[in-house]
């Protein structure tokens, strides 16, 4: 399941407002936390951050930080129960996504549709901004039930379904000692152009030892001598109304598998 797709890094230039150079530092400065470690093992993010600390749609929603072309975009908000059912009901439905399968064609027309309200895009880079920086900090939210963050990250159906048992966990005065050792094999898979906009089907692989401990210390679930061996796919979908692609991607779906990692 791979993408030979590529984009264009030409496309509409920047606004250079001042809003724009604001802004544009904050985006330096996640660059340079992505690119820091590249060559080296994961290391969890110090602090876990939110999707909604970048976003360019904070309190003064009139000051835009890139200029988009709003005519193509032709964007309409939707509520996040409507957009969650569509993708449902194309996921139970399509043969082609359930079998690993995708069209080219419709890949191009979801990267170019993203280009519409993010000329920089380009798919290496999704795939690195991924590695570095979108999945761990959901995934460490995940194992490390800050719910908080989770829900910024994640549409609400999404969340519903995450949040559920780590709420009962919580309830129970469970401890969360699970530890995220590597993630790798980020791929991206494929992608479906939905009414509200693009979505990117991505796969990786993280290596993960599960624990969950009881008050009193017992592990109630997990082991911490195995680590192991998660297989993910995560549908992210762009924000068509967000112009700044730190808080542009949410997690609208997610599956996973694991098997023990022979050591």
């Amino acid at each position: 399941m791979h993408s030979a797709e590529s984009v264009s890094k030409g496309g509409e230039k920047l606004g250079k407002t001042g809003a724009f150079r604001a802004i544009s530092q904050s985006v330096e400065t996640m660059k340079k936390e992505i690119d820091v470690g590249d060559a080296g093992p994961y290391r969890a993010p110090s602090q876990l951050r939110k999707r909604s600390d970048f976003s360019s749609k904070g309190a003064d929603s009139d000051s835009r930080v890139f200029e988009a072309n709003e005519e193509d975009m032709g964007v309409v908000l939707h509520k996040d129960s409507k957009w969650f059912q569509q993708w449902k009901d194309f996921k139970d439905n399509n043969v082609v996504f359930n079998s690993g399968l995708f069209s080219k064609t419709e890949m191009s027309e979801v990267l170019t549709e993203i280009v519409k309200a993010d000329p920089t895009f380009d798919k290496d880079s999704f795939l690195k901004q991924c590695e570095k920086d979108i999945i761990p900090n959901i995934l460490e939210a995940m194992i490390r039930g800050e719910l908080e963050v989770l829900k910024d990250w994640c549409y609400e159906a999404t969340y519903s379904q995450l949040a559920h048992p780590i709420q009962q966990a919580r309830a129970l005065g469970l401890l969360f000692q699970s530890k995220i050792l590597d993630i790798d094999n980020i791929d991206l898979a494929m992608g479906k152009m939905m009414d509200q906009g693009p979505v990117l089907i991505i796969t990786f692989q993280a290596q993960v030892v599960m624990v969950i401990r009881s008050p009193k210390g017992d592990i109630v679930e997990g082991d911490p001598g195995k680590v192991m061996r998660m297989m993910y796919v995560w549908a992210l979908c762009r924000d068509q109304e967000e112009l700044n692609p730190n808080a542009a991607w949410r997690l609208l779906d997610i599956s996973a598998s694991s098997t023990e990692q022979v050591l």
